[in-house]
């Protein structure tokens, strides 16, 4: 069996007690979707179900009850092992490129030098070979103080930012190759996750009634004219949430959410964003100063590369290409698409981001201007404020309102509920008296 995680994260950050309503709001999830795995962790983990007088339903799990579900299902440990182990594998691949990168400037180094010295022996009888010999030197000589400089480079960038490690923690040189190459993954992963929580959060803060107008802010399109005139936009989240429109005396709609205005206890209204904010692309998270560190490292491995083949197709090393300058002839190839590619995605995936960042700022603008219209002093939004607001309340399912519960026997509920009929009955007849 297959449990949706959104939900069991849902309980567990909303205190163990929730409504369908309270976790499809929490996981912006669909209201029937989270009804039914809800009944259905409430079966598998040991959870209570809670019906109040008003015959609204909420669910009471066990503090502990992922790990009942662990020790019931063998697929959740495996799942806990595999992302444990992914964590380690992920961060060995990411810094294998920069271990890659370091193997493969020290591999195109060697060769180069083997190469030189090659040349140099076979010249000694030369009259023109100490100046020949003397220009091999100058390039050995010319590779090394480069390592010395990136090193120092990223050393010192290294010291800066461990003063301000308290503030954030830095990736490491061999992660910000990584991070140069191919980036940081999406920074809007989760943004139809943070679309519908936030949509649901604010029915929730307008307990449960709302007008087209409030959500347009997190919506990305909206249609054409008319569409917006009927609000065909309003569809998805009336199916994901249970809604149902309302028309006004005046022929104005508004929405009524009766799922979201349950609760499992009383809240405060959340704080919710304005408008949906897409998170810009960053070409890379690493510092200026590893960014800086790797292209260069980049570039001495791709110059590298290219002085390498120069060198291999010396007619005076031609019958060296074995052993070690053999296997570096063999995969001279690789060096130099490595050396090529490794420049030229992140070269590529720069201009990738500024396009993709110009969308962005695209979206996000459209939709913040959709807030003003709240802000505008129009009597035709007012006016549907007004009304929604007569279907607007919130019913919260105290544990003293409670009609049934999985908790405890029925024949001591019924006693229960016996006496707390007679003590009302009592009451009522004081009164009249």
């Amino acid at each position: 069996m297959v449990l949706n995680p959104s939900i069991i994260n849902a309980v567990e950050k909303l205190g163990y007690r929730v409504t369908s309503g309270d976790v499809a709001t929490q996981a912006g999830i669909d209201i029937n979707i989270a009804q039914r795995e809800l009944l259905v962790l409430a079966s598998e983990a040991g959870g209570h179900l809670q019906v109040a007088d008003s015959g609204n339903i909420a669910f009471e799990f066990p503090r502990n009850f992922q790990a009942i579900l662990r020790n019931k299902y063998w697929q959740l440990k495996l799942k806990d092992w595999w992302n444990k182990i992914w964590k380690v594998l992920f961060y060995l691949i990411r810094i294998s490129f920069g271990i890659i990168l370091i193997a493969s400037i020290l591999l195109i180094v060697a060769a180069i030098i083997t190469i030189l010295v090659v040349i140099n022996s076979n010249q000694n009888n030369n009259s023109s070979s100490n100046n020949r010999s003397g220009g091999s030197w100058f390039w050995i000589a010319w590779l090394m103080p480069d390592f010395r400089w990136f090193y120092s480079v990223d050393n010192n960038n290294y010291q800066r930012q461990k003063a301000k490690s308290s503030e954030k923690q830095q990736m490491n040189f061999f992660e910000s190759i990584f991070s140069f190459i191919f980036g940081d993954g999406n920074p809007n992963y989760n943004l139809e996750e943070r679309r519908w929580q936030t949509i649901a959060k604010v029915i929730k803060n307008q307990k449960g009634a709302i007008i087209a107008e409030q959500v347009t802010p997190y919506l990305d399109e909206i249609g054409s004219s008319m569409a917006q005139e009927y609000e065909d936009y309003m569809l998805p989240i009336l199916t994901r949430f249970d809604g149902r429109p309302e028309v006004s005396p005046e022929g104005q709609l508004i929405y009524h959410f009766p799922e979201l205005q349950i609760t499992a206890k009383a809240s405060n209204s959340q704080s919710v964003p304005a408008y949906l904010k897409e998170k810009s692309w960053r070409f890379s998270l690493a510092s200026s100063g590893q960014i800086m560190g790797a292209i260069g490292l980049g570039s001495v491995n791709l110059i590298g590369a290219l002085m390498l083949g120069s060198l291999l197709k010396s007619p005076e090393i031609a019958g060296y290409l074995t052993g070690f300058l053999g296997f570096v002839h063999v995969i001279y190839p690789v060096l130099l698409i490595y050396g090529i590619v490794f420049l030229t995605i992140p070269l590529i995936r720069y201009f990738w981001v500024q396009w993709k960042n110009q969308k962005i700022n695209i979206r996000n603008t459209t939709r913040k201007d959709r807030v003003n219209i709240l802000d505008d002093d129009n009597s035709i939004i007012q006016k549907k404020l007004n009304y929604a607001r007569q279907f607007a309340k919130k019913n919260v399912i105290n544990k003293d309102d409670l009609a049934y519960t999985t908790e405890t026997d029925l024949l001591e509920q019924e006693e229960q509920n016996s006496d707390k009929i007679d003590v009302e009955w009592q009451k009522r007849l004081d009164e009249s008296e």
